[in-house]
């Protein structure tokens, strides 16, 4: 049986959790809005036509930002489409998916919904067709009170109160040859930069992300961030990373290391933020925001054709509907660990998506929502991470890898809350052979202590919860824990995800 040590000090502390670190994302792709979050058919459809079984979940997964719409979407998209009588609305092509948007739910019917789910809105700005005025008029239209043409047609609207929109994102991916009005590190950082001065004319309050990499395997990665920032870095608040991983090649042993990458992604991004820091002399710090990050079988999608013929393309298509597996989920617990683990600059983060695309809640037109495997890692972070992250010393064994090399067998990350004296530990086995033992000195934490320990497993490392299996898969009660003083043992089965509350 493979072991790992865990030392927990609740003085070493990393930076408090940032509730914004459990943020996540509804684009307008697939069904993720259309017969996902809206369905006014549906039987448990409120007033407003949004479904009440996918707001109960998303309650319940403890979502704290929402970035809206887009993602690729919002790169061609007109704002003021969505707003004003549905009737009168127009349909437009949707090119980043090949669909036919209706633009039944716009900015103001999600901003209702961001509302109801107990989140906050984080809108994303059109710089791939669009500049700063449309960005000054939505921003007009979000956060007036009243008094101008635009915040006044928002209550003509039946919006009588502003958005009040704090954060938001000056464009989407705009490295990505992908991405309409795609541009240079140069004609971007130039374009975020005057955008950015402009709105902060308006608000100096505002939250403001720029765009780093769509991913760290782009060509311009790390030189990308350095012009960028080199434009925008007394202007904005962020920068962006996205990530997505996948298994390839049945290679499971380097899909369960992917937290090794993002952590790595991460400090190469940080370098490079405190390197323009220094080279300007700067006394502000830019942070990041980590807004699309998942597990996405990418390879699966680009293997579909797409509809070509713009006569064809569909309202609400079924896309990127990937149907996740114990491993999956044991990934994305591995990289909540890292996001974690780095909440001294990565201070806000958008799990991609919220339903059916890419999600934890999944839907069936006129039917049941469900929790997908991936929901579960989310929805006990966000409950469980309270307080101060702590700098943990681990050591593991370790395996062999064919892409990161050597890594280890455990990793995790724990959160303390003084005002509770609550320590929550949160581990990934990524022993796909056998378990693993942890021997964690707590301290004086165990002292006294009532335990919980849940793990998520599973025999077969690709069981689902599905539709007609909605449950094969949750977080059940381990018994495998020995407290002796100050040391707490536990054991993790092959292939896990497990969360240990010592309060």
């Amino acid at each position: 049986m493979a072991t790992a040590k865990i030392v927990i000090d609740p003085s070493f502390i990393v930076a408090p959790v940032n509730r914004n670190l459990f943020g996540s994302f509804v684009e307008h792709l697939g069904r993720c809005v259309y017969t996902g979050i809206y369905e006014p058919d549906h039987p448990t459809a409120d007033t407003d036509g949004f479904r009440g079984d996918v707001l109960d979940l998303v309650k319940e997964l403890g979502v704290s930002t929402i970035r809206y719409p887009g993602g690729n979407f919002v790169s061609g998209y007109k704002w003021e489409d969505g707003v004003g009588p549905k009737e009168d609305r127009p349909r437009r092509l949707d090119l980043a998916w090949h669909s036919l948007e209706t633009n039944e739910i716009g900015l103001d019917e999600f901003s209702t919904w961001v509302d109801k789910a107990g989140s906050e809105l984080m809108l994303a700005i059109n710089l791939g067709t669009r500049g700063v005025e449309e960005a000054l008029d939505i921003l007009d239209y979000s956060n007036i009170k009243s008094g101008t043409a635009l915040s006044d047609a928002r209550i003509a609207n039946g919006h009588p109160e502003p958005h009040a929109v704090t954060m938001w994102c000056l464009g989407n991916e705009m490295d990505g040859p992908w991405q309409l009005g795609h541009r240079s590190a140069e004609d971007y950082g130039k374009i975020a930069s005057q955008t950015a001065r402009a709105l902060r004319q308006v608000d100096p309050s505002l939250k403001l992300i720029a765009c780093g990499s769509s991913n760290p395997r782009m060509p311009s990665f790390g030189s990308w961030e350095r012009t960028v920032l080199e434009h925008t870095y007394e202007d904005v608040d962020y920068i962006s990373c996205h990530a997505y991983y996948e298994e390839s090649d049945g290679d499971l042993g380097s899909f369960l290391a992917s937290g090794t990458n993002m952590d790595s992604f991460i400090d190469s991004v940080v370098a490079t933020i405190d390197h323009v820091k220094a080279e300007l002399r700067s006394e502000r710090t830019v942070n990041i925001s980590f807004d699309e990050w998942n597990v996405w079988y990418n390879k699966r999608y680009h293997a579909v054709d797409k509809i070509t013929d713009p006569q064809e393309w569909p309202i609400a298509p079924r896309l990127l509907e990937d149907v996740y597996t114990v491993a999956d989920a044991v990934v994305v617990g591995g990289l909540l660990i890292s996001l974690l683990r780095h909440a001294d600059r990565v201070t806000a983060a958008s799990l991609a998506q919220l339903v059916n695309v890419i999600a934890p809640i999944m839907t069936e037109p006129a039917g049941d929502a469900w929790r997908q495997t991936i929901f579960y890692p989310f929805a006990q972070a966000s409950k469980h991470a309270q307080g101060d992250v702590l700098r943990l010393n681990i050591t593991s064994e370790t395996y062999e890898t064919k892409v990161y090399g050597e890594v280890d067998l455990v990793d995790g990350v724990a959160t303390h809350d003084t005002a509770t004296r609550t320590t929550s530990v949160f581990l990934v086995n990524r022993n796909s052979t056998g378990e693993s033992t942890v021997v964690i000195d707590a301290g004086d934490l165990a002292q006294n202590a009532n335990f919980s320990f849940t793990t998520l497993a599973d025999t077969d490392v690709y069981a689902q919860n599905t539709l007609n299996d909605q449950n094969r898969v949750v977080p059940v009660q381990n018994d495998k824990i020995v407290v002796e003083g100050s040391e707490i043992r536990v054991t993790l089965p092959a292939v896990s995800w497990s969360v240990l509350v010592i309060s």
